[in-house]
């Protein structure tokens, strides 16, 4: 059983692939995403792997990286450890959910949307984790309304996102400007010690651009509104398009936010730790920005996290 828990907030700062091979629609290389729901995430085993990485990368002690991680597969080139057979690692990494989604609108540049079916995720997982917020669920809202804090994404009286429009609703209880704000403390990255609050800007105008949408909009536009690349591949000889080397890309655009649960239980190897002590190992390697996902090499995938730890049980 997990006796220590948290959350992971993940801000994506360039287009992120986390892809699934080939797929079978218009875009060749898709993201990953939920099979029932279609939102998009990032596998544990990505996220787990990228962690596992930066702490080796880090100098992470080996005793204490193989406690945290497990022990490195056969063939791995680190040096000798411990075999995989004789123990797992003490960290449990889920998978990354959406819960921030940018869409472009008509006034304040691109508003950040999500949907009661969203927020009602992360409170029932930010529970398990022993982080749960402070504010309070809105109610849906109707069929073409958005409930706003404000008057930032308002256009002719309007919120124009894409090509759609809604009609703006003032949440009764400010439930919207309670959650932004929530967000804007608690999952946008902190500043370092010593360092420019580079997220000044984005905690500022956070609670005023979030957007509660209808869940089938919000879906919709996480389903079809992500950023889709188109690559060549050249002839080197030619420079003209190689035979088969055309082929489209999709990515999570700028600005998305998700959120992943971190669950631990004490250390199962002979250096002991205990649960609360496994996450405490994680978060101090300071991880402010890593890379995840593909195309590495074009600057892709870099991501700003934030560990918010919960107590132990």
């Amino acid at each position: 059983m997990f006796e220590a828990t948290g959350l992971l907030f993940i801000y994506v700062e360039t287009p992120l692939h986390a892809g699934t091979a080939r797929g079978l629609g218009a875009v060749d290389l898709p993201i990953q995403r939920e099979r029932t729901t279609q939102y998009p995430i990032v596998q544990a085993s990505s996220l787990k792997g990228r962690l596992r990485a930066e702490a080796q990368a880090r100098g992470m002690d080996r005793a204490v990286w193989e406690t945290v991680f497990g022990p490195a597969p056969p063939g791995a080139s680190n040096g000798a450890g411990a075999a995989p057979s004789d123990h797992a690692g003490a960290l449990s990494v889920g998978d990354a959910s959406l819960l921030l989604f940018p869409v472009r609108s008509l006034a304040g540049v691109f508003a950040w949307v999500t949907s009661r079916d969203l927020l009602a995720r992360f409170q029932r997982r930010a529970e398990l984790a022993g982080t749960p917020p402070d504010w309070r669920l809105p109610d849906a809202p109707g069929r073409d309304e958005a409930w706003v804090s404000g008057d930032d994404l308002l256009a002719g009286g309007q919120v124009v996102l894409e090509e759609f429009s809604f009609q703006p609703r003032q949440a009764p209880d400010g439930s919207v400007a309670a959650i932004g704000a929530w967000l804007a403390a608690h999952a946008l990255p902190a500043a370092a010690a010593g360092q420019d609050d580079v997220y000044a800007y984005w905690r500022e105008v956070l609670p005023r651009r979030l957007c509660v949408l209808p869940e089938d909009a919000c879906r919709d536009f996480a389903l079809y509104a992500t950023e889709v690349q188109t690559h060549v591949r050249l002839d080197p000889g030619s420079k003209t398009v190689a035979d088969t080397g055309l082929w489209t890309t999709e990515s999570l655009p700028v600005d998305t936010l998700l959120y992943a649960p971190l669950l631990a239980t004490g250390s199962r190897s002979e250096r002991k730790l205990a649960a609360s002590a496994v996450l405490q190992e994680v978060a101090a390697l300071g991880l402010d920005r890593v890379q995840l996902g593909g195309d590495e090499t074009t600057g892709q995938g870099i991501v700003a996290l934030r560990f918010v730890l919960g107590g132990a049980s």
